[in-house]
């Protein structure tokens, strides 16, 4: 299950809410010496809300040894740092479904359904205003960058939030609200559960 939508628009406490495995995208980003790091139009910054940021290839090679295996080795990714710390393994047994949640996760839609491995896409969304001060608030407390970085992403992200859920939706995503991917995180764990029971 991939789990996409603006930063900040609750993601993560959605997927940790969801009682299933979570593998964590944003431990996929490029670290910040990266000569391939894309930078903002008409500034220094680097633009951390651009794919290619992210590592997509190896997200997506985790992404299948879980499918197929139930574990896999990842990165762990300091936001603040903007660098790998170590590494870890996500072991989710014989569980039938795990969520994959991170603003890239619609990039890899395709190449998911592909693979085989794809349940559903949801894009979450909560109004620009809303995620403004979620994603602001969240990254202060944080200490992810500094204030006034996470200043001018903010206002640049809250511009954008209607074309990255327009973006996120044309890639594949199904738009909706907390309430109702809960539903549909139910539904396809449910419907999972029951095509293994038939199996067996």
């Amino acid at each position: 299950m991939l789990l996409c939508g603006p930063s900040g628009s609750g993601k993560s406490l959605l997927a940790a809410r969801s009682g299933l495995p979570v593998l964590r995208l944003d431990d996929f980003y490029k670290e910040g010496d990266d000569p391939t790091l894309p930078v903002v139009a008409g500034s220094s910054d680097i633009d951390w809300d651009h794919p290619h940021s992210w590592d997509a290839d190896t997200a997506v090679a985790a992404i299948t040894r879980l499918c197929r295996t139930g574990r896999t080795d990842v990165p762990v990714y300091d936001l603040a740092l903007s660098a790998r710390t170590g590494e870890e393994t996500v072991d989710i047994g014989r569980t039938p479904l795990f969520i994959a949640e991170g603003i890239f996760a619609a990039e890899i839609i395709t190449r998911c359904q592909e693979l085989g491995v794809l349940a559903d896409a949801l894009c979450l969304s909560r109004g620009p205003v809303k995620t403004f001060r979620r994603r602001f608030l969240r990254d202060l407390r944080e200490g992810r960058k500094s204030v006034p970085f996470l200043l001018r992403r903010g206002w640049r992200l809250m511009r954008q939030e209607r074309s990255i859920v327009a973006h996120q939706t044309a890639m594949g995503a199904y738009a909706c609200d907390r309430d109702e991917a809960m539903g549909r995180l139910a539904a396809a764990a449910a419907g999972r559960c029951a095509s293994l029971r038939t199996a067996a």
